[in-house]
């Protein structure tokens, strides 16, 4: 292991002195807080003048009730109202109307209008139309201000006291509480389950793609160099892959951790911790396995390519099976025991991702979780013989690119 140490280390030195690692350490918590924050706040950000919004009442009930619920409900910091209600009219022909409103908007009198039928209180079929129909505040406050304003008119017309019922109907804040095996109980909802597998299997993808994608960009640098004859002069093909996969193996791990511990510090620090600290160690276990499984794929698959452009269509395939399980998450958190995904957990190339998926929601059997770590453990230690056998022949071939009946023979060589 002493060669293969030596080259470890001048990997990982040579990566981590560079700027582009430099860059990428502070660079990529800055986008990522960006994405997540910013959206968030634009969101929420209120806005900065009165909206003049049309009302088309076909059934003349709604118009003087809707327009002292939003003007009370809804202001500006300022203090004025942040929507001013214009009557366009009740009587007259409905196209007539709409094409007023349409005119209307087209002028830039009003942001939109809405169309309240004759039979709205039956039907509760209302049009909103507007240049900008993407404003999902305005639809989702309107929305629901006419829906309660229909409720209480029902209400009454079915001899029920309308106030008296608003206050029955009392709304009810729910407590998730996570039961562990042992019969503890912990609080947790949705957002603590979601993120604390949607992490795991985001810095999986993460650690794969760099250092895969390191890993085969530096053969095909060597190769094209023809520095791979050199560095196999002093030592084995062996002790080069098993260096070159524990250094930026170990470059990508730095790397996460400091983004982990920031992390770890903020949440701790406002008090949103909004991930489970329970079955660390378990979901440690997977991780590590899944990277050193994709790792032995990245070498059996890599070592033969020869340009840039085939580098990065491999990590993108890899990256397919990465993501996968977060298209299901939903799913596997409504009925993680279900058959299908039971299933997908025991292909080897899924097993790690959608172990991390499953243990936050809900702890596997026992059974589930040896099988699977024999599983992988054995797959890994396959694939990495198989990785080096290819490696061993490929760094040294030029030109063509094997097809998949040779790296089989080269496998299957002595």
């Amino acid at each position: 292991m002493k060669k293969a140490l030596a080259v470890a280390k001048w990997e990982f030195m040579e990566k981590v002195k560079s700027k582009a690692f430099l860059i990428s350490l502070v660079l990529m918590p800055v986008i990522i807080v960006l994405f997540a924050v910013i959206p968030g706040f634009l969101a929420a950000k209120p806005d900065d003048r009165p909206l003049a919004i049309g009302i088309i009442d076909k059934s003349g009930l709604l118009f003087e009730r809707l327009k002292q619920t939003i003007e009370e409900k809804h202001r500006l910091p300022d203090g004025q109202p942040n929507y001013i209600l214009k009557d366009l009219g009740a009587d007259g022909d409905v196209p007539q109307l709409k094409l007023i409103g349409n005119q209307m908007i087209a002028n830039g009198e009003i942001e939109g209008y809405f169309f309240l039928p004759a039979d709205i209180i039956d039907s509760g079929k209302v049009e909103y139309r507007a240049r900008n129909v993407g404003n999902l505040r305005i639809e989702r406050r309107f929305s629901k201000a006419i829906e309660d304003i229909i409720v209480e008119i029902r209400l009454s017309n079915q001899g029920y006291d309308a106030s008296r019922v608003r206050n029955l109907l009392a709304e009810i804040d729910i407590r998730s509480m996570k039961i562990s095996d042992k019969g503890e109980e912990t609080e947790s909802g949705f957002r603590e389950v979601f993120f604390s597998a949607y992490i795991f299997i985001m810095a999986l993808m993460f650690l794969v793609l760099t250092s895969g994608q390191l890993l085969v960009r530096s053969v095909v640098e060597e190769k094209t160099n023809r520095v791979i004859e050199v560095l196999l002069s002093s030592c084995s093909s062996m002790d080069l892959m098993t260096g070159k996969i524990l250094g930026l193996s170990t470059l990508g791990l730095v790397q996460i951790g400091l983004w982990g511990a920031i992390g770890l510090a903020v949440s701790i620090k406002t008090g949103g911790l909004f991930f489970l600290t329970e079955n660390l160690i378990l979901s440690a276990v997977y991780f590590i396995l899944g990277y050193l499984m994709y790792s032995a794929i990245f070498v059996g698959v890599g070592s033969p390519i020869t340009t840039e452009q085939e580098a990065q269509q491999l990590t993108s395939y890899v990256s397919l099976f990465l993501v996968f399980p977060i298209a299901l998450a939903i799913p596997a958190m409504q009925n993680p025991d279900s058959m299908l995904i039971k299933v997908l957990t025991f292909i080897p190339i899924l097993t790690p991702t959608f172990m991390l998926l499953r243990i936050p929601i809900q702890t596997p059997a026992t059974w589930e979780i040896v099988t699977t770590i024999i599983l992988l453990v054995l797959t890994t230690v396959v694939l990495m013989w198989a990785a080096g056998k290819v490696f061993r022949i490929a760094i040294l071939v030029y030109g063509k690119r094997p097809s998949i009946p040779e790296l089989f023979r080269w496998i299957r060589a002595a």
